[in-house]
């Protein structure tokens, strides 16, 4: 999957690229306490990133690489 945006009441909070719909799917309800600690009653949504966040997300898996990191290991990033 490409670079995916986690929304709370349609506000970015973070990017992630799960591996499929299900990854996406389980990463949602696992995350639920950390994506709503500032929202607990907010509504949890996603979409493809925007070219901003997108650039927040290869910055973020470039420094993730520069230490050894492989791709595959490289989730997502806090906006």
């Amino acid at each position: 999957m490409l670079p995916t945006t986690i929304l709370i009441d349609e506000a970015p909070r973070c990017v992630v690229r799960p591996n499929d719909t299900k990854a996406l799917n389980r990463f949602l309800r696992n995350a639920k306490d950390f994506l709503l600690a500032e929202k607990p009653e907010g509504k949890i949504t996603h979409r493809s990133a925007a070219e901003d966040e997108m650039a927040k997300w290869k910055d973020a898996l470039a420094l993730h690489q520069a230490w050894g990191g492989s791709d595959e290991d490289f989730f997502g990033v806090p906006l």
